[in-house]
């Protein structure tokens, strides 16, 4: 069978992912035996290879099934990618600068996706083999993250995981820049020693000291970060820049705009998280987020009629409003939805809680692209508030049930839960029954 399609593109592979590609038969070859057993390295070189290989067959693919089978490889490769980079970014920063070290994680996935974007646009315009070239590209940033893996240091806290204590006080002394890392190696052990006394991590992230962990880290922030509407409003952008005259070239320009935009949301982002906290980027951006979502829905239903062509003055306003979504999503929930739950996991659950907050996003990455476009013909401009209730809802979840991690180091983030309003009920009566 022929491929001719051009439409199968890198940027949209990330869409495509199954959120779970290890069966359980395969334990340890799943992220988070990898992450926890061989060190958040190991992980990452296993995601690269994977990635590789997929790129590999997707751009020598003859049918359909070497698609299949190279997607699947794809989305091993993000999986093990999502589990690992996250958890090894927040170990390996000082509590001080955690938060904009973490998001070069963002940074660098938004970087890629606007060099996809650029790289598919031109080579759509190559047949009939631009579509090989598209795909086959994927191995270079595959390349780099395989190099990357193995001239980086395991973490500190993983090689005390594994027992390897004196690699792992020269590591910390390494990334510290000080010999004075007592304190903080001791904080490494005690927290060792927990997490070599858990057997089942996952069965142990179900505990009820857990709790908060679970429903923060593992479900709450990675489902609410795909569910922010942020998939819809770059669905509806193209149709903005159609409106506006730029034809053929409109989807180009929708992506380098929100692109562009995500990448600087996300430099104002690093630069001020460590000093301004996490929950204040939550709450300030999901107001800002909220109001854009009830102005598009509110324009469309008076301006959109069925069948009516939107003023070109009104399109205009509404590329500024999604512009201005797109920026608030960049500061607070893209990159914090991968950085607050690589935050909160102590060390024995760590690796299977950032496992199961990837899996997660996924799904609810997969439902959000398979039921938008039902959801938007059955609701209309509906949908727009749907979504603006949505991030109501998440936003309170922030504020009432989330804790501050700034500047707290991450072997001590499980004592916050003491003083927390609601969380302490948890932390404490599991304390007492101990």
């Amino acid at each position: 069978m022929k491929l001719t399609t051009a439409n199968t593109t890198t940027s949209s592979s990330r869409f495509l992912h199954l959120p779970c590609t290890s069966p359980a038969s395969f334990r340890r070859l799943e992220p988070s035996y990898v992450t926890k057993q061989k060190g958040r390295r190991a992980s990452i070189l296993v995601g690269a290879v994977s990635f590789f290989l997929g790129g590999v067959i997707n751009a020598a693919a003859v049918n359909i099934g070497m698609l299949i089978i190279g997607r699947i490889l794809l989305g091993a490769g993000i999986g093990f990618g999502n589990q690992a980079v996250p958890l090894y970014l927040s170990e390996m920063a000082p509590a001080k600068h955690r938060g904009a070290v973490n998001q070069l994680f963002q940074f660098t996935t938004c970087m890629g996706i606007l060099i996809a974007n650029l790289i598919n646009y031109k080579t759509d315009e190559i047949h009939p083999w631009g579509w090989r070239l598209s795909l086959g590209l994927a191995t270079v940033p595959a390349t780099l993250m395989f190099v990357g893996g193995l001239a980086l240091p395991e973490t500190p806290n993983s090689l005390v995981e594994q027992g390897k204590l004196e690699e792992a006080k020269r590591v910390l002394i390494k990334v510290r820049g000080t010999p004075n890392v007592e304190a903080e190696f001791a904080d490494l052990i005690e927290a060792s020693e927990a997490a070599r006394a858990i057997k089942h991590p996952f069965k142990n992230l179900l505990q009820r000291k857990n709790r908060p962990q679970l429903v923060l880290g593992a479900i709450g922030i990675p489902a609410f970060q795909q569910l922010t509407g942020m998939n819809s409003i770059l669905f509806y952008a193209p149709v903005m820049f159609q409106t506006l005259g730029f034809g053929s070239g409109a989807s180009l320009i929708s992506s380098v705009l929100t692109s562009g935009m995500l990448v600087i949301a996300t430099l104002v982002s690093m630069a001020l998280v460590d000093r301004f906290g996490r929950r204040a980027f939550f709450l300030e951006a999901g107001t800002e987020m909220f109001c854009y979502m009830i102005v598009v829905a509110i324009t469309l239903a008076l301006k959109f009629g069925e069948g009516e062509k939107l003023p070109q003055a009104i399109g205009w306003f509404l590329v500024v409003i999604i512009c201005l979504f797109v920026f608030a999503y960049g500061l607070s929930w893209g990159p914090l939805g991968w950085l607050v739950p690589s935050e909160l996991f102590p060390l024995e659950t760590r690796s299977a809680g950032q496992s199961m907050a990837v899996c997660v996003n996924l799904l609810f990455t997969a439902l959000i692209a398979q039921c938008f476009l039902v959801s938007l013909c059955h609701l209309k401009y509906g949908i727009f508030l749907l979504f603006a209730g949505l991030i109501f809802i998440m936003s309170s979840f922030v504020f009432f049930l989330l804790l501050e991690t700034k500047q707290v180091p991450i072997e001590e983030v499980y004592l916050l839960w003491k003083d927390h309003w609601f969380w302490k009920r948890y932390v404490d009566d599991d304390d007492e029954k101990g």
